[in-house]
């Protein structure tokens, strides 16, 4: 249980030990958290640096100008095409081959905490600008964003903001910035929730861009959450973010994504990245840094703690191999998974943990990971995977295993589970086959849905 970690020793550096070495598996950790997944050249040189440089690395790298006007094409190519599942392929291209694992993890955990679905917001130009403004303030000012996000065109459209008027207050958006976004269930009444809605009256949408329409707007005295004003939107922001909940809230939504899926943090666990994160004026990076940084982190509460989605899945059994593939293709099958980039279930986002995990899921994987193996687009490192192998000097049914358990497990893979799987690949017959077969054998495994 949580509410028995100390806190202190929980968020203080983690510093390598005998018994905890800094080594290539708790490097996998922080890349599979912190991103995606890492190659075992990634991993060699991280471990040739402390934590926190490694940290600090995947904080501040920057996309190269070459990279962005490549990702700017293929996002116009998206638009021309108006089809949002294009736009959900780019995005997978893109967590497939940004240098900036971190910034894209990140953005992906904006996107199921503002969760707003193509489903309701068919405008792909929309959803694309939503996209990038989430990343564009993914490690900054959580105020800003907040702001943002609240005159972000597609999340007006999705929460009915944009017909928000003084003779008819729409409620929808007031409501799910306490409880979803901002303060959580028990921070906030009715009353302050039809309030906060007058003060949002008058936002709309003209062009495809913000509009404040004063016509529409209550003028009126507002009473939120303690305080009485003449107050409009943006004040009804400030108002929410200014709550002693509000960095508490925060805190238990980054943890419960970078360190743990269960149990709900303890208040006593939140309180000192809270009081952090509210000092700092609601700045994300170092709350981040602390994070990732932390002796927590690294503890047997962490590693292996949380159950994959079918992003982390998909994109870290890729990412970890070299992999490359048809990305309209793997939007598509993580989509059918429960996690399709673009269209959340609902404005919740998506409940993760072992919701994650059922019968059908479980199958679906294990489908994924064989379509991924068997597919003539896949390639690892632009090779075969038998080639690819090979040029790594993996030739032995043990050395194969030995690293991709480095690569892709967070716990040890059963012995009994081992012998079965080295028989597959060193089984007769064609060595690609043998070798997707022992692969996929791997990626079946209970094992593999850790993280």
């Amino acid at each position: 249980m949580n509410s028995e970690i100390d806190a202190d020793w929980a968020w203080a550096p983690f510093n390598p030990a005998p018994d905890r070495p800094w080594d290539r598996r708790l490097a996998a950790h922080l890349f599979r958290r912190a991103g995606f997944g890492a190659t075992w050249e990634q991993l060699t040189e991280a471990v040739s640096s402390s934590p926190s440089e490694v940290v600090d690395r995947l904080l501040n790298v920057a996309e190269p100008p070459d990279y962005r006007k490549q990702t700017a094409a293929l996002t116009d190519a998206a638009v021309a095409v108006g089809n949002v599942q294009q736009l959900s392929a780019w995005w997978c291209h893109r967590m497939l081959t940004t240098p900036a694992q971190l910034l894209e993890k990140t953005t992906l955990f904006w996107h199921g905490h503002f969760a707003t679905s193509a489903a309701k917001v068919p405008e792909i130009r929309l959803m694309l600008a939503q996209n990038e403004l989430l990343r564009r303030f993914a490690f900054g000012d959580f105020g800003q964003l907040l702001l943002e996000v609240s005159r972000d065109p597609a999340m007006l459209m999705f929460l009915d903001s944009a017909t928000n008027r003084k003779a008819h207050p729409n409620e929808n958006y007031a409501r799910e910035i306490m409880e979803l976004f901002c303060l959580g269930e028990g921070n906030y009444t009715e009353n302050d929730i039809r309030e906060l809605a007058r003060s949002f009256t008058g936002w709309e949408i003209r062009r495809d861009k913000f509009r404040f329409n004063s016509f529409q707007h209550d003028s009126g005295t507002k009473t939120i959450l303690g305080q009485t004003g003449e107050f409009g939107g943006e004040d009804g922001v400030r108002i929410v973010l200014q709550q002693q909940s509000a960095p508490e809230f925060l805190i238990g939504r980054l943890i419960r994504f970078f360190v743990f899926d269960e149990p709900v943090p303890s208040k006593a666990l939140v309180a000192p990245l809270a009081a952090e994160l509210r000092d700092s004026g609601m700045q994300i990076r170092p709350v981040l840094k602390r994070i990732l940084s932390s002796n927590l982190f690294y503890s047997e509460h962490a590693v292996g703690r949380k159950v994959r989605s079918p992003v982390e899945l998909a994109i870290g059994f890729l990412r970890c191999l070299e992999g490359s593939t048809n990305s309209f293709e793997l939007s598509e099958q993580m989509n059918v998974l429960g996690q399709g980039l673009f269209f959340p279930p609902s404005v919740k986002g998506w409940d993760g943990g072992r919701t994650w995990i059922n019968s059908s899921t479980l199958l679906g994987r294990s489908n994924l990971i064989r379509h991924l193996l068997e597919h003539d687009k896949t390639r690892f490192g632009r090779k075969s995977l038998a080639e690819y192998l090979n040029g790594a000097q993996l030739t032995s049914a043990e050395s194969i295993i030995n690293r991709l358990q480095t690569l892709l497990f967070a716990v040890p893979v059963p012995m009994a589970a081992r012998e079965q799987i080295a028989d597959l690949i060193d089984g007769p017959g064609d060595r690609n086959r043998s070798l997707a077969e022992g692969l996929h054998a791997l990626c079946t495994l209970p094992e593999f849905q850790l993280c």
